[in-house]
């Protein structure tokens, strides 16, 4: 039977993160031009490398490998009027709004994705990976990365899980999804 190995990992730090807010098309924080190559030819069998289309992805998939494909399902989420916006800023001034998205995944009161449309969106490229044997590494965002653990866990815990840039998760295909938890000590886990 084929297997689909994808590796998911979070871009590194920005700015945006630091400050809690909602993302732009900002750059990572880390000097990311002396840290490239850090991570290349980490696995003996060179995966194929996928990112999302902003800045803070691509940056980072340039830690792993100089042939990056942009894969416009694995952008981040489209959180509309609120792009740059502090969460502490919100509870001011659209506390009711705030809670709403937080507490109804088909909430996009900033006129954005919705996180029942997110979870759409990445639900339908983990179907296009079914039929893709061999070693996926993909950077992306931790929206992203939720919605595919909420997808392959069919929960709907999203907002209970936490992201930290540069983690990683993978998840296999051999029939249905699965979550496999990684050792940092295996070689070329990456």
């Amino acid at each position: 039977m084929q297997v689909t190995r994808l590796t998911l990992i979070c871009h590194a730090r920005t700015v945006a993160q630091k400050l809690a807010r909602f993302p732009t098309d900002e750059p990572v924080e880390m000097v990311w031009q002396s840290a490239k190559c850090s991570r290349r030819g980490s696995s003996k069998v060179a995966p194929r490398l996928l990112c999302g289309p902003e800045a803070r992805t691509r940056q980072t998939a340039e830690l792993f490998g100089s042939d990056a494909q942009v894969v416009e399902a694995l952008r981040d989420c489209d959180f509309g009027r609120w792009q740059g916006l502090r969460i502490t800023d919100l509870q001011k001034t659209e506390p009711d709004a705030l809670v709403a998205w937080l507490e109804d995944p088909h909430s996009a009161p900033h006129g954005g994705e919705s996180v029942v449309q997110l979870g759409e969106r990445v639900a339908a490229w983990l179907a296009t990976l079914e039929a893709t044997p061999g070693h996926i590494v993909a950077i992306t965002h931790p929206y992203v990365v939720r919605a595919a653990l909420t997808h392959v866990l069919q929960s709907d815990a999203f907002n209970l899980i936490d992201v930290e840039p540069l983690s990683a998760i993978e998840l296999r295909f051999t029939g249905r999804w699965r979550l496999r938890l990684m050792s940092t000590e295996a070689e070329g886990a990456f």
